[in-house]
């Protein structure tokens, strides 16, 4: 229960990685805010936290638009009492050869690290006046750490979210705001499939892939997350935690 008494807030809190740490924090005793662009997922989230006797809420947001970014936090802080800990998990793939995107596609792209900063700028507020907080990032094994054909604007948004990460944790340590990000490679669920890829076709690529010979599982990388959010990595700062499988070993 290394979360008792604490709130965190969950951006894309609705399915796959968002939904397993919100789950896994409410688990260790936090209450969790989720959030996102659909209704049904958020909610479902809180209904199955509640069913496990946390405490939870959701609120749809679109975190690139500022105004929608502030009321989050704001929101945060009205109902749940204050803001310890924040997973800035939302996320969107665009796909595409650098030389055949359009300007819309590149756009979308990076509206990803626009949305990390964002929400980062208003939590950050928040958590200077309030004597301090946690902040942990999703970044990616792609664009940071690792190319691969097809994933230009996806790997430039996440490489902009990992450098976002550094500096902001340096430049708020001093007041007590410790912010790291985590790269994932291949997590089990839709969001790793190539188009048209079955699970079994996930896996049997997997084998000759990656040097682990399978994709993470959910509870593998949340695992990661409530580490990096709890005081047991707290002399983990302006990090970004690799979980690949050996795949840049």
């Amino acid at each position: 229960m290394r979360f008792t008494d604490k709130v965190a807030l969950v951006t894309g809190g609705g399915t796959g990685i968002g939904k397993a740490a919100a789950l896994a924090f409410a688990d260790e005793g936090a209450t969790v805010l989720v959030t996102g662009f659909d209704e049904e997922p958020l909610r479902e989230t809180v209904k199955e936290i509640e069913a496990n006797g946390g405490g939870a809420s959701w609120m749809v947001a679109d975190v690139r638009q500022e105004a929608e970014a502030r009321s989050l936090v704001a929101t945060t802080v009205d109902r749940h009492g204050g803001l310890d800990i924040a997973f800035n998990n939302a996320g969107l793939m665009v796909g595409g050869q650098v030389a055949d995107l359009n300007l819309e596609q590149w756009s979308t792209a990076l509206s990803v690290a626009t949305g990390t900063w964002l929400s980062m700028k208003h939590e950050i507020a928040h958590m200077r006046e309030h004597g301090g907080g946690v902040i942990v990032n999703m970044s990616s094994l792609i664009g940071p750490h690792r190319a691969i054909p097809g994933t230009g604007a996806y790997g430039a948004a996440k490489a902009a979210i990992s450098a976002l990460t550094r500096t902001a944790a340096v430049e708020n340590i001093g007041r007590g705001i410790r912010i790291n990000a985590l790269s994932p490679g291949p997590v089990a669920g839709p969001f790793s499939l190539i188009r048209g890829e079955t699970p079994d076709q996930q896996a049997q690529r997997m084998k000759t892939t990656l040097p682990i010979g399978r994709v993470a599982s959910l509870a593998e990388v949340t695992g990661t997350v409530l580490w990096l959010a709890s005081p047991d990595s707290g002399f983990v700062v302006g990090a970004d935690i690799v979980i690949d499988g050996g795949a840049t070993a």
